[in-house]
């Protein structure tokens, strides 16, 4: 599948099902704790510096945030989790918006699941891939903010990530960075290959 990434913009925002555009275009939702470099990595795949609004105030995204790119497929933007300044009562209704998106949306084919790679993946980032495996959902798991390590920790920082997420073999890792573009190709990669 060619993909132009430049041909990307925001479709709706969503909190139900009954929002969802109805039609049969592949998804990838992607998520991670606020603040682990969601926007970021949207915005460094498609090219563009905004599409996805960065925030210095993690918990911005309250919604499920549809992108369309090119026509072809779409990425779906789950609220960042973990955040602590969210009441319990917004945070379980998030947890239940994502979860009916996660488990009833045919159009999903995959989940990047972003975790910081300067430390190990808190209790919210275990739970969520153990999640994605208890439902058999594709997994990509993206480790961020590559740049703030030393290339020569890399190994170290990965192994520690794989070992508490009981990491399984047969799914993807990404180191990346939204600086330095490392992981770009990779991403795209294994992305596209889930969508085909």
């Amino acid at each position: 599948m060619k993909i132009n990434t430049h041909n990307a913009q925001i479709l709706l925002s969503a909190v139900s099902k009954a929002q969802y555009p109805q039609d049969d275009l592949p998804e990838i939702a992607l998520a991670g704790r606020s603040n682990v470099g969601k926007s970021s990595f949207i915005n460094t795949l498609l090219g563009r510096k905004n599409l996805a609004r960065t925030s210095s105030k993690p918990g911005k995204t309250q919604q499920l945030n549809f992108y369309n790119i090119d026509d072809k497929l779409r990425f779906v933007d789950v609220p960042g989790y973990g955040y602590a300044k969210v009441s319990k009562a917004e945070r379980a209704k998030w947890g239940k918006m994502i979860e009916e998106y996660l488990t009833n949306r045919d159009n999903l084919r995959a989940v990047v699941s972003l975790v910081d790679m300067r430390h190990e993946p808190t209790a919210d980032d275990v739970q969520m891939y153990d999640f994605l495996k208890y439902y058999e959902i594709p997994v990509i798991i993206v480790a961020t903010k590559a740049d703030k390590i030393p290339r020569g920790k890399w190994n170290k920082h990965e192994s520690i990530i794989k070992k508490k997420l009981d990491f399984d073999r047969s799914d993807r890792f990404v180191v990346f960075s939204s600086e330095t573009r490392q992981g770009y190709d990779l991403a795209w990669d294994y992305i596209l290959d889930s969508v085909q």
